[in-house]
């Protein structure tokens, strides 16, 4: 996936905003002002961190550990770190379907 697709699906669900609170680099879609993904501009490959449920964040991880990894500066219980190159499209848009909808 491309940014402008993980852009364009972020965006395709309810209530979403896009800011960039943290620096001009990283991008942060929030549900209700609650962030469910960060995604870095400038780190190749792409990164993004994804809100996860604890038992299959830890399922995820073990599963793909070169691509899915504990989430870098965020709650490592329940965020996780994916490296989107070379994972399947179809798991990567999961993660972010389940990362919205786990944001109340």
């Amino acid at each position: 996936m491309y940014l402008d697709e993980i852009r364009d699906l972020c965006l395709s669900f309810p209530h979403v905003e896009e800011c960039q609170p943290f620096s001009p680099d990283h991008v942060v879609y929030k549900k209700n002002g609650k962030i469910f993904l960060m995604v870095g501009l400038t780190e190749f490959p792409i990164r993004i961190a994804v809100k996860c449920d604890p038992e299959l964040a830890v399922s995820l991880r073990a599963d793909y550990p070169n691509a899915i990894l504990p989430g870098w500066h965020m709650n490592k219980k329940h965020w996780n770190t994916v490296l989107v190159d070379g994972l399947p499209r179809t798991l990567i848009e999961d993660q972010i379907k389940q990362s919205y909808l786990l944001v109340k």
